[in-house]
């Protein structure tokens, strides 16, 4: 579960980056994101951070879990993620549900959620 371990790193390293072919390079063409305020698919996920609507400032893995299921893989990422919205700074502390799907000898991320802690 190293390879999907490592991909979720490989995302999080390019949304704090906001560099849109490293994310893209880890998902499945047909990834979903859930998020607190909407719900969209890959290319309007994708759209946000190229038109800068999210403009990511620091991102903190506080821990990651992967739980193996044949193939798929779950990741539950516990993280700060510090972004500007509407040009102000903000932080927020997510749990983030990343499931991944094995297609041939690798794996693509196909559904990403975010679910808002507030401890």
């Amino acid at each position: 579960m190293e390879q999907v371990l490592d991909l979720s790193k490989k995302f999080w390293k390019g949304l704090e980056a906001a560099d849109v072919e490293m994310m893209r390079s880890v998902c499945d063409i047909a990834c979903y994101f859930v998020h607190i305020g909407g719900n969209c698919d890959l290319d309007k996920e994708m759209n946000a951070f190229a038109e800068k609507v999210f403009q990511p400032t620091e991102v903190v893995l506080r821990q990651q879990e992967v739980k193996d299921f044949g193939d798929t893989a779950i990741v539950i990422s516990d993280v700060d993620y510090g972004l500007l919205l509407d040009e102000k700074p903000t932080t927020h502390h997510f749990a983030t549900t990343e499931v991944f799907h094995k297609q041939g000898e690798g794996w693509k991320l196909i559904q990403f959620t975010f679910t808002a802690l507030v401890y």
